[in-house]
């Protein structure tokens, strides 16, 4: 046999071999497949027969009602919100129309009897505490009035003196905070009279101001 016709008997040869191979392998691999289809369905069945009869639940046919959800806010955010505006206090107030027309200019809350604004003026209420607003700025003064009430009104504390000085430092010599300390004053809920210091406390430079219980 010439040397080429013996080279291709061999490379066919091992063609046929390598096809009986690649055969050998896809039919194992297709048994395995149906082993495990098999196996499946042996499990799928005894898992029926374990749980028994099955009835579907009946679906009702109901709609979901829309409910508009809210914006998310901090609620720390929106209570600090709410306090500062409890808090401020307006420069714009005028409480003229609201002072008796004594030399003292005292005030009363509406639903307090006169007889309040008399011990007031006598001295009937002990001074339990006291701010000196000498010196501040008018954003400085508001602030620790507002701070110095609040404090007070939890120590529970009913009358405590504001002092505002005469404003005989001041700007053509006018009393500036004077007249801004009433309107404020007037302003916090915590406060239900107040007028002008007797002598002995300050006179026309401090006011009395007598509290609601805590």
């Amino acid at each position: 046999m010439p040397p080429a016709s013996i080279k291709n008997f061999a490379a066919l040869k091992s063609l046929h071999k390598d096809l009986k191979k690649q055969e050998e392998q896809r039919k194992l691999a297709e048994a395995e497949r149906l082993l495990a289809e098999r196996a499946a369905q042996v499990e799928a069945e005894l898992f029926r027969r374990s749980i028994g009869d099955i009835t579907p639940l009946k679906h009702a046919e109901r709609i979901a009602p829309h409910t508009e959800r809210p914006l998310p806010i901090a609620r720390q955010h929106l209570a600090d919100e709410q306090a500062a505006l409890r808090e401020s206090l307006s420069d714009e107030f005028t409480i003229e129309s609201l002072l008796d027309t004594d030399e003292a200019l005292s005030y009363a809350r509406n639903g307090i009897g006169p007889d309040v604004l008399r011990k007031l003026r006598r001295g009937h209420w002990v001074i339990q505490s006291q701010l000196d607003l000498h010196g501040m700025r008018t954003d400085e003064a508001r602030g620790a009035l507002g701070e110095f009430l609040r404090v007070a009104l939890r120590r529970g504390q009913r009358c405590v003196r504001v002092i505002h000085g005469k404003g005989l430092g001041s700007v053509n010599r006018e009393p500036v905070l004077k007249k801004k300390v009433r309107n404020w004053l007037v302003q916090k809920d915590e406060v239900i009279a107040f007028c002008q210091a007797r002598a002995a406390d300050g006179g026309a430079g401090a006011l009395v101001v007598l509290l609601k219980s805590s």
